[in-house]
């Protein structure tokens, strides 16, 4: 089987296999965030100076679009040029529906 194939055939089911280094930077900077997030309530708890807040939040969501950064970009190479080569067009259409999405 031919690795375009392969990727199709990958990317076509509700879940991928992305590698164990990218799933564990994942993972760890989703625990971070989670604790990040746990931070701000307890901040909220303690009745901190709004400003001091709302930089942190702003710093958990700069670590929520690197994570979709590095999702987007994985889907990117792994499933949808392969799906591309292979001549699906429908693909395309994807990946401007998925920016979208994450731009919103």
């Amino acid at each position: 089987m031919n690795t375009e194939k392969k990727l199709i055939e990958t990317c076509c089911a509700d879940h991928i296999h992305r590698g164990e280094k990218l799933n564990q930077n994942l993972i760890n900077r989703l625990n971070r965030l989670e604790g990040q997030v746990r931070g701000v309530k307890g901040m909220v708890e303690k009745e901190v100076y709004c400003d001091d807040i709302l930089i942190q939040v702003r710093a958990i969501r700069s670590a929520l679009d690197s994570v979709s950064k590095l999702i987007l970009e994985n889907h990117v190479r792994n499933c949808l040029s392969g799906r591309i080569k292979a001549g699906e067009p429908s693909s395309v259409d994807e990946l401007i529906e998925t920016i979208g999405r994450v731009l919103k």
